[in-house]
């Protein structure tokens, strides 16, 4: 019978042909609602943090004859109701104010009207990137709508950097594309 000790070189081996994922190795490459672009490529280099999101299926036990089974259940996509990006935040304030139009699209409460409702055409799509940079795999949030405008936080006796803002979404459910 073979040793099932792993060693430093396995470990090495097994590293050097699949390497790892960096942290940098990701971009949101569209947010559309009901079809429409909102945002441009120019726009979405701005996005600094996104999360990959998480999918879980739910357990369900059965009691049968003194024992307990767990079953798979139905999916359930935690973070759905708060999905933050973190923006770089352009000297004129244009990502920010496609979110606030976004928003008060959504519902505008001066007015106490808007568009709220599911949105099963509005999508975040983004890919995940390989070491040349090329799409390997591609996620894609469905449903999506604008839930909160970060703040910006300004400081005169600051040193000059570069301020960012969330901007949080709320989704139904993802799929995986390529």
């Amino acid at each position: 019978m073979a040793s099932e000790r792993q060693t430093i070189q396995d470990f090495y081996q097994v590293a050097q042909a699949r390497d790892f994922t960096r942290n940098f190795q990701f971009r949101i490459a569209s947010i559309t609602d009901r079809g429409a672009e909102l945002f441009t490529p120019e726009d979405l280099v701005y996005a600094q943090t996104g999360i990959l999101p998480a999918r879980e299926v739910n357990n369900v036990t059965v009691a049968y004859m003194g024992m307990t089974f767990n079953v798979p259940g139905a999916a359930s996509y935690p973070g759905s109701a708060g999905y933050a990006i973190t923006f770089r935040s352009d000297s004129e304030q244009v990502i920010r104010r496609i979110w606030e139009n976004w928003q008060r699209l959504t519902f505008d409460d001066q007015t106490s009207t808007g568009t709220y409702r599911i949105f099963g055409t509005s999508k975040l799509t983004m890919n995940l990137l390989n070491q040349n940079m090329d799409v390997m795999r591609q996620y894609v949030l469905h449903g999506v709508w604008p839930q909160a405008v970060g703040e910006i936080s300004y400081d005169m006796a600051g040193t000059g950097d570069v301020l960012t803002f969330q901007g949080t979404l709320a989704y139904q459910y993802w799929t995986r594309g390529i």
